[in-house]
């Protein structure tokens, strides 16, 4: 039994750390889009309130007790990513208008919930196949 908890706490730890990376990528994407000097600072600014949202949705929602699941896990982090990040760039100033919300509502979507998605899928498939 107490190997369990290792291994618990190195699925959560891996889980954040791609939820995090997946940010600065959509961060990263925007800017590009848009064509922004600054590439390192300029993705960690644009990123910063959605990495915030993430960690408050992780720490209120017990995130870590099952990371990769796609429901409840990663719908609350896909939601609280997106509103807690625009309601921290709306209270620093920084741009928030509805085509952004829906661009980020849908690229986090994609980016959070679908290696989620991937992962549940490899499950299964490893589940009927019998490997571990």
């Amino acid at each position: 039994m107490p190997a369990a908890k290792p291994t618990l706490v190195r699925t959560a730890v891996i889980a954040a750390l791609v939820d995090a990376v997946l940010i600065l990528v959509f961060a990263a994407i925007g800017r590009d889009a848009h064509q922004r000097a600054d590439v390192l600072t300029g993705v960690f600014s644009t990123a910063w309130p959605f990495l915030a949202g993430a960690a408050i949705a992780w720490l209120s929602a017990r995130i870590w007790r099952a990371p990769f699941a796609i429901w409840p896990s990663g719908v609350v982090v896909w939601i609280g990513t997106v509103a807690g990040g625009m309601l921290l760039r709306a209270v620093t100033g920084q741009t928030v208008v509805l085509a952004f919300i829906i661009v980020a509502l849908i690229s986090l979507a994609i980016l959070l919930l679908g290696y989620r998605a991937v992962i549940a899928l490899v499950s299964r498939v490893r589940r009927r196949s019998g490997k571990p």
